[in-house]
């Protein structure tokens, strides 16, 4: 399975440690994320990974040019213009040929969820897109039917849905993302005509038609540290 890594954002949640360069070059526990990010896709057997990039664009190509990280590693370059995660992944569409399913994976996610189940599932069901989902407490859910099936989005706290089956949103379950999921390549041709959309907003309206799972994510190790808190907290983590 080939792998794309959400690397192209601008890290405005980490302003004291973004401002001279990216938050995939962010450190944690004397490894930058990005780096933490390629060494767990290759150990889980990922074959080929497509790194986006945007802020500060040419320290991560250097980055990854000057380290060999033993697996074929390319560059989606977004640096005249950002994409926005729908726009990033239809950007890469050009490494992601034939019909292996495809890994996304953001940078600033540290996890210790055995990918290797979430390909299971998402093979198992024959959906066109899983995404790896949790119960925590956030701001922005998606909503699943009790089949797992894609039924809606919620946020809390300004009260916006998007609804995508009404017989099913109101009992459905708010579940948080978990920032990777996999897709099939069937997807690509599906996308908006336009090039920079969101992904989330292009899931919700496919699941009018398409089958759109969710796979729980009970990992013991879930961090996002895009925000400076749980950052500081996977410091102390690896630290010890």
């Amino acid at each position: 399975m080939k792998a794309m890594i959400f690397a192209a954002g601008l890290g405005t949640r980490l302003q004291n440690e973004t401002f001279a360069k990216p938050k995939a070059l962010v450190d944690v526990g004397g490894k930058p994320l990005l780096q933490r990010a390629i060494e767990k896709l290759k150990n889980e057997g990922i074959t080929e990974i497509v790194v986006n990039v945007h802020h500060f664009s040419k320290l991560v190509i250097s980055f990854i040019n000057e380290n060999n990280f033993g697996i074929p590693i390319h560059i989606s370059d977004e640096t005249e213009k950002l994409l926005d995660t729908g726009g990033g992944l239809k950007k890469a569409a050009s490494y992601f040929t034939g019909t292996e399913p495809v890994l996304i994976y953001n940078v600033d996610i540290i996890s210790n969820l055995n990918l290797n189940l979430l390909l299971l599932d998402h093979l198992k069901s024959g959906a066109l897109v899983t995404l790896a989902v949790r119960i925590r407490e956030t701001q922005r859910y998606y909503k699943f039917d009790s089949e797992l099936n894609l039924a809606g989005w919620i946020n809390k706290k300004t009260g916006e849905t998007k609804i995508s089956v009404p017989e099913k949103y109101e009992k459905a379950t708010a579940m948080a993302y978990s920032g990777f999921h996999i897709i099939q390549p069937e997807i690509f041709p599906l996308m908006p005509e336009t090039d920079r959309f969101s992904v989330t907003d292009f899931y919700l309206e496919l699941a009018k038609t398409h089958l759109i799972k969710g796979f729980v994510d009970d990992s013991e190790l879930w961090m996002d540290v895009g925000k400076p808190e749980q950052l500081e907290e996977a410091r102390r983590i690896f630290k010890k």
